[in-house]
Order: C-alpha cells, then structure tokens, then sequence
C-alpha cells in the first residue's frame, strides 16, 4: 500500500513511517527537515518542504506524487503546539501560526492531492483531545484542532468515495511534551500537572513504542462514520 505521511522527521510522524515501512508499504513522507534514520528503508521517498509555504504545496506534490496511482492512507500528523497560556495572554499573531500549520496547510494539501492523485482511500488527521476538552492555557492549539475536526468532517461529505477521520493518538512523549515539562507555572494550568506525573511512564510511551497502537487503530476506523472525531484510548 502506498501511504503518504506528513511531518516524519520526529514524534508520532516518524514513528508511524517506521512502523509502515517495517511492513513493506510504500511511504511518502514529507517535513520541512529530514530524519536520516529512514534513508535505511528502500521504500521510503521523501519531499522536503515547509508545509507553512502554501504557495508551494501544489507543485511540490505534483512533483512527487505525479506517478502514484493511488495512496491507499494519508496521515495528516505534521502540526505545532502553542504557548501554554491563558487566552488574555495569548495574540493573533500566535494563534495564526499555529492555524496556519495544524489547519490551513492540511486544506491545502488535501485539495492539491485531490488533483493528483487519481485515488485516494483514507484519509487521517492527526487531531488531539484537546479539541475538545477545553483545558486552560491550551487555546491555539485546542482551537485549531477543533477546526482540524470539523475540517475533516466537511471534506468527508465532498469526498464520499475517501474514509475521513481526525484521530487524537493518545499522550504520547514527543517534543512536545518537553516543552509542558518545562513549564513553571503547572499551578495554573492542572493538564500541565498531569502531563508532568506521566512523563517517564508506561502511560506517556515514546513515538516509536506507540506508532503499532496507532497503526492498528487506523486500520480500524473506517468501521465508523466518514468525518468523525474518534480517540485511540476510546477504540
């Protein structure tokens, strides 16, 4: 199966490329900078392109997906996470940048790979239970994964043909969980506070310890709705 993967240079991404490629897919990944690690896998193709140049995603993509047939999975994974901060502290210009990358650019890439690719089967953004649990001091990056969800949802309904899902992976020790570690005022923000308890425990496993659970429950999604929001520790 070919699958396309973005942001593989760390975390979930790469992690979840691993995983696919030990099986002998096809993978596509594409991030701004490059994991050498995967170059050990003759089945990994990799386009190097910042995802927050919208201008360039179209003709990038033609370039390096214009002889594929059909991917039988996308995983939309690339994204940032924002300032922990209360809304009062946090600006416009913060919450772009983070739109930007965990929303727009995936509405860019889903319609540039509609033209290109004559066949698509299943498409998964990798979303986050913060879209919907509404914890102080997340607010970019919750409010963008709200918007990844119901983005998902309206792409399902124009594309009946392709299974949509947006997927919270669990806690999972990526990059992103150093930066909450070093967070000082964890009084404030209580999610801060359990991240932190979790850190260095089976309950928060590193990408590469996660990416089979994940895989395994990609591979069990389409059994609902097309456009849902569903959450690996629910399935």
């Amino acid at each position: 199966m070919n699958i396309l993967i973005t942001g593989t240079s760390s975390g979930v991404g790469y992690g979840l490329a691993q995983s696919y490629l030990q099986k002998g897919h096809e993978v596509y990944g594409i991030s701004r900078s490059h994991n050498e690690a995967l170059d050990a896998f003759s089945n990994f193709h990799f386009l190097s392109q910042d995802l927050a140049a919208f201008d360039e995603i179209a003709g990038s993509l033609e370039g390096f997906l214009g002889g594929v047939g059909s991917l039988g999975l996308v995983i939309l994974n690339a994204g940032v996470v924002s300032r922990i901060n209360d809304m009062k502290d946090t600006s416009l210009e913060e919450i772009r940048r983070v739109m930007d990358i965990n929303v727009w650019s995936n509405k860019v890439l889903i319609d540039a790979l509609f033209d290109t690719v004559p066949e698509i089967g299943q498409v998964v953004a990798i979303s986050s239970g913060a879209a919907v649990s509404g914890s102080r001091g997340w607010n970019a990056y919750s409010l963008s994964k709200a918007t990844l969800n119901m983005l998902i949802d309206l792409y399902a309904k124009e594309h009946p043909e392709t299974h949509f899902t947006a997927l919270a992976p669990g806690i999972i020790d990526t990059g992103m969980q150093d930066y909450i570690y070093s967070i000082e005022e964890e009084e404030k923000f209580p999610v801060v506070q359990k991240l932190k308890s979790l850190k260095g425990t089976d309950k928060m496993p590193s990408p590469e310890k996660a990416a089979p659970g994940i895989a395994d429950a990609i591979s069990r999604l389409k059994k609902f709705p097309s456009g849902s929001f569903q959450d690996v520790r629910d399935l």
